[in-house]
């Protein structure tokens, strides 16, 4: 019979669990738990080389599972790596808990060797921080964690000095239930009566939605169909409300693109379902009402007329039979015109000479990507312009997941989120849009890819530049410094790990080179050179950054989105009368 430490009943507790596998990178103070995971059937060690990725890739195998997700990082500088992915994982409501190994317990407060305080550390990027620092606390403590995790749809981080964890486990392992199943929140029937009254009463009414409905998209739609209402969607809200959608009118933010940012301030009503909108400057900040799960996020966005505490789902359908069907669609249909319209106008840049424009066209590469990829693909998206052309020519289907640094922002996340995608689900299609920005920040990652030998595809958007920071300086009326650097061959770099790579520098070997890459089983990465002049900008900017940009004379600039994206605004335009 094996030796219960304290780190073979953390692993065994996690196994109860359901989990198969903690990402991480080995050390010492880490020891215990690496040898139990060994000793251990049906959990895997997964080593990444920095624990940053290993947090990224947690949250994505928790987004994607709705399970617990594990990582762990060795003390000190084990556990700082890890911060990031956390922040992340954390803002992006994914259950992931972190091991995170501590000094000696006997040193804790000498100023020893990498000597950090991890329970202060992780108390913002985190919803349960605690340390375990007698052998008695288990496995009650890890059982709290994880249920804190699952139950508040965050992170949880469990601090375990490295000689308590190899200590003698002195309670049972026993077994505990952890539910996974969350109950739905139920409106008060007062609060559902006078959302159905104001709907009522508004002439022009607009829905904006967030990822809080995604599983509401029937009930969305009937609510459009009775209001006559145009849907709009955050980044977050797009994958889960844009498809099948003949009310969509784009997204808003500073991605946005379409008639979103019209309607919403031209409306009598603006509801917000499922949203937690950061950007308030893109919201009226008047004739609004938002329906949340949670109450704490009511009206910290927008001023309120009526909040909503209830489960988007449960709120609509208890909503809709008040619902009066309105006969006047003319808002409607004018905002559906006005949203193809805005579509259509940068259909000259994006067509023009395409196949000839060197340096390629970044919205056409991402084109070809979305026509090219698997109905059910995962797609993870590197932050800065790679989320652009992800918002803007990804198009979702009710079974593709487009997964990001939404709310963190933060560079270097898709690949390390692609590692966990890919791992989650090993025959699903997996695509990081990378940007050269990011890929070149966690590159090391390119290694855990050939390593486990999975068949992630790497798109690098490159150009060369630091595109988002680019255009952010330009507004500004600021001249751009530093956010150019050298040209980097990305798919030499690649090879020489042992990855499967090609570099497309002419457009016409755009869709040949991305069909052999998707094709291919195993890693392969797509080195597309970009044009770095291809900037975005968003549906709603202030005069002073319309004088920014005019010091950017030649700057390529678009204000909106193509792709199927049109086709789909143009068909929903076939539903309106004419007059």
């Amino acid at each position: 019979m094996r030796n219960q430490t304290v780190a073979q009943q953390m692993v065994d507790v996690l196994r109860q669990a359901g989990v198969e596998r903690i990402y991480g990178v080995v050390g010492d103070s880490l020891n215990s738990v690496v040898d139990a995971v060994r000793r251990t059937d049906g959990i895997e060690w997964v080593h990444v080389r920095n624990e940053e990725a290993a947090a990224f890739a947690a949250a994505a195998e928790a987004q994607l599972t709705g399970r617990l997700a594990v990582c762990a990082g060795s003390c000190g500088p084990g556990n700082t790596h890890l911060i990031q992915g956390l922040y992340d994982a954390h803002r992006s409501g994914a259950p992931v808990l972190a091991i995170a190994s501590h000094i000696p317990s006997h040193q804790i407060g000498t100023g020893f060797f990498q000597e950090t305080h991890p329970e202060r550390l992780f108390t913002d990027c985190s919803d349960y921080c605690e340390m375990i620092s007698t052998p008695g606390q288990m496995p009650r403590v890890l059982r709290i964690a994880m249920q804190r995790a699952l139950g508040n749809s965050g992170v949880s981080v469990l601090v375990i000095p490295g000689d308590v964890a190899h200590d003698k486990a002195v309670n049972p392992t026993g077994a505990g239930h952890l539910v996974t199943e969350r109950g739905r929140v139920v409106a008060p029937a007062s609060q559902v009566r006078e959302l159905a009254d104001k709907i009522n009463t508004a002439r022009k009414v607009m829905l904006f939605c967030g990822a809080g409905v995604r599983d509401a998209h029937a009930e969305v739609m009937a609510l459009a169909e009775s209001a006559a209402a145009p849907i709009g969607h955050s980044l977050r809200g797009k994958e889960w409300i844009q498809f099948d959608n003949p009310f969509d009118i784009g997204m808003s933010g500073l991605l946005g693109y379409g008639a979103c940012f019209d309607a919403m301030h031209e409306a009598d009503l603006v509801v917000l379902l499922g949203t937690d909108f950061p950007y308030n400057d893109f919201l009226p900040q008047a004739r609004s009402v938002q329906i949340d799960h949670d109450a704490g996020r009511l009206g910290r966005r927008t001023v309120l007329e009526l909040g909503v505490h209830g489960d988007v789902r449960e709120t609509l359908r208890a909503v809709l039979p008040l619902v009066e069907a309105k006969k006047d669609r003319a808002f409607l249909h004018r905002m559906l015109r006005r949203h193809a319209r805005s579509l259509e106008a940068v259909v000259s840049p994006y067509t023009h000479d395409v196949e000839r424009h060197t340096p390629i066209h970044p919205e056409y590469a991402a084109s070809v990507l979305d026509e090219l990829a698997d109905d059910d693909a995962v797609f993870t998206v590197d932050t800065g312009m790679s989320n652009v052309w992800a918002a803007r020519y990804l198009t979702p289907n009710g079974r593709r997941r487009v997964i990001g640094s939404f709310v963190h922002g933060t560079m270097a996340n898709a690949l390390p989120h692609a590692i966990g995608a890919q791992f989650t689900d090993p025959g699903r299609q997996v695509i990081s849009m990378s940007g050269d920005g990011g890929l070149g920040m966690l590159m090391g990652e390119l290694l855990t890819v050939k390593l486990h030998n999975l068949p992630v595809k790497t798109i690098v958007f490159n150009n060369s530049s630091l595109g988002m920071v680019k255009l952010e300086m330009l507004v500004e009326g600021l001249p751009e410094h530093e956010t150019d650097h050298e040209p980097v061959d990305f798919a030499a770099v690649a090879r020489s790990v042992g990855i499967e790579s090609v570099r497309i520098e002419h457009p016409g070997d755009v869709a040949e080179g991305l069909k052999r890459a998707l094709a291919h089983d195993g890693p392969f990465l797509v080195d597309l050179v970009t044009d770095p002049n291809a900037l975005s900008i968003p549906p709603h900017i202030s005069a002073a950054q319309i004088k920014g940009f005019a010091f950017a004379a030649g700057r390529t600039v678009l204000d909106g989105g193509v792709g199927r994206m049109l086709d789909l605004a143009r068909a929903n335009l076939r539903n309106i009368p004419r007059p």
